[in-house]
């Protein structure tokens, strides 16, 4: 066992340490700090040379970072495993040579090109809780003496703690990059968002959204005024994430934005945009893409898809897919020599879905993914209502229960003519579900997204969102009391008021036996009306239509704080 260090000496190493610390806490050049205590411990141990090596992250290479002594080797790599400090590495304990000449592993190469004489080494590993990141070496101990135990012991704690303090300077450093890059990403998104169209006129026939995952989107859409009359849109959607990919979308959208105005038609605009894009292709990255050109005249779109997801005609509850052909754009050359072909879609009082993957891929509360199938339930649900306020709604209903797992952008296409102007008093929504538990997720979804859509704060939507939940599940539990049926629920503005009305098919229930009983009653039961009237301005029975079954009808006036 080794002897302990005299007091005096445990004192001084003591300070030295602490000492290294402090510069190692205080420093912004590591290297710079680790020359100076390299340049201490080799003053403290009384060595005539030292030398820091550091494992190269990406080669493994021993790479010496510091040194100090006659010769300069800082730059000098040595293969992983390569003597004795290759040794001190790989076995992880301090290695004592007195006599080089009697050591395998010492290696004269480096003294036969400098000329030094390596007579001694005192080696110890830089490591923190099995993590390695190097050694320090000590070369020949000044007098003509060798390096002892006490030596040892001191180096190894040098070592320590210098291997904690550059762990903890990349840590710090790797903050202030990841700070660097979330600035510029924030940056890049202001400047896309800038890009995108502003909020359209309520009486527009198109309106757009977009909504990334990250902080920049790789997806994007656009809507143009033609001096003609009629609007060109698209809706596109890049490859891949991050910044390449918000890169290729600020291409795509000006490119798009530039041949709109000189090309004859959709199919003309997408051939050429994918001809720019190969000159300039990014490798492995592409762009998946419909654009069109409306005439709210004759409510005639035509269309042109480049791989795209296929856009859904919705016409008197029916849903149409336009499918497209062509692959996506800047993947190949000869498929667009004669253009993308056009489709010609008659709108004919209905409306046209263009969305990007990230709308089908959606998971709503972890679930599986939407897919086809389910953009369509979800644009039924807020069918009713108008246009702009229905794609906030639906964005906000994947996005409010966690679904949004990639970048989304919606777009609706309407033919308006024989639309009535709008007014204060309308039906914003309006749908029929199945009397069961597990459809109160889609109805809290629906009912928060419609509340905010028309002004609601965050506060009062959540307590609307409440009153529904409560009133729906008395009907399932007390109503149909298990048995099948539906609900209908439906919201309505009136002026400054919400107005929601849900209608059952039960037998009709004696109002005056579901009056709320006092509060200070311990018996389960009735509490759900307390609470109700407590959240609404209004809480009644009306009579239901034809008298067939129950309608609860919920007022608040709406408050947008």
């Amino acid at each position: 066992m080794p002897s302990p260090l005299p007091e005096t000496d445990s004192a001084s190493h003591l300070d030295l340490i602490v000492e290294m610390t402090g510069d190692f806490a205080h420093s912004h050049d590591v290297e710079a700090t680790l020359r100076l205590g390299l340049e201490r411990i080799a003053q403290r141990v009384g060595a005539e040379a030292a030398s820091l090596f550091l494992i190269d992250e990406d080669s493994g290479d021993l790479v010496c970072r510091a040194n100090m002594g006659p010769v300069d080797v800082i730059g000098l790599r040595l293969a992983p495993g390569t003597g004795i400090v290759g040794r001190t590495i790989d076995l992880g304990v301090p290695q004592l040579v007195r006599d080089t000449r009697r050591d395998p592993d010492f290696a004269g190469a480096i003294d036969a090109a400098t000329g030094f004489e390596t007579l001694s080494i005192l080696c110890a590993p830089m490591a923190v809780r099995g993590a390695r990141l190097g050694a320090i070496e000590l070369f020949n101990k000044k007098g003509g003496g060798a390096f002892s135990q006490t030596d040892s012991r001191l180096l190894q704690a040098l070592a320590a703690s210098s291997a904690l303090a550059l762990i903890n300077t990349r840590l710090v450093a790797d903050m202030a990059e990841q700070q660097g890059l979330k600035r510029e990403l924030e940056l890049a998104s202001e400047i896309q968002r800038a890009m995108l169209p502003g909020p359209q006129p309520e009486d527009s026939p198109i309106h757009g959204i977009n909504l990334p995952a990250r902080g920049v989107s790789g997806d994007f859409f656009e809507i143009i005024p033609l001096p003609d009359g009629r609007l060109a849109f698209a809706v596109g959607d890049v490859s891949g994430k991050g910044m390449n990919a918000s890169l290729l979308m600020t291409k795509t959208a000006s490119l798009f934005r530039c041949l709109v105005k000189r090309e004859a038609g959709p199919g003309a605009i997408l051939a050429a945009i994918n001809s720019e894009l190969l000159e300039t292709r990014m490798p492995g990255m592409f762009v998946t893409m419909a654009a069109g050109l409306f005439d709210p005249a004759s409510g005639r779109a035509v269309l042109a898809i480049a791989g795209h997801e296929p856009p859904l005609l919705l016409k008197d509850g029916v849903f149409t897919p336009i499918e497209g052909e062509m692959p996506p754009l800047g993947i190949a050359v000869e498929l667009f020599a004669g253009g993308c072909p056009e489709s010609v879609v008659e709108l004919d009082g209905g409306s046209l879905y263009l969305f990007t993957d990230g709308l089908t891929e959606a998971r709503p509360r972890q679930d599986a993914m939407l897919e086809s199938e389910g953009a369509r339930a979800l644009i039924l649900n807020f069918a009713a209502m108008p246009a702009g306020k229905r794609l906030e709604a639906m964005v906000r209903s994947l996005d409010d229960s966690g679904g949004l797992l990639d970048d989304i952008t919606l777009m609706v296409i309407e033919d308006r003519r024989d639309h009535p102007p709008s007014s204060e008093g309308r039906t914003l929504f309006e749908r029929r579900y199945p009397a069961r538990p597990e459809e109160l997720a889609a109805i809290r979804a629906a009912v928060s997204g419609t509340a905010r859509a028309m002004g609601c704060g965050e506060s009062m939507a959540g307590d609307v969102v409440l009153a529904v939940d409560e009133a729906c599940q008395n009907i399932i539990r007390h109503a149909y009391r298990g048995a099948e049926g539906d609900i209908v629920l439906r919201l309505d503005r009136e002026d400054d008021r919400l107005v929601i009305r849900l209608m059952d098919f039960a037998p009709a229930v004696d109002v005056a036996k579901i009056q709320p009983r006092p509060l200070d009653e311990v018996r389960p039961g009735g509490l759900g009306t307390h609470l109700m009237r407590s959240i609404m301005d209004h809480v009644d029975f009306l009579p239901p239509p034809a008298g067939i079954g129950n309608l609860l009808q919920m007022v608040k006036r709406i408050d947008p704080t």
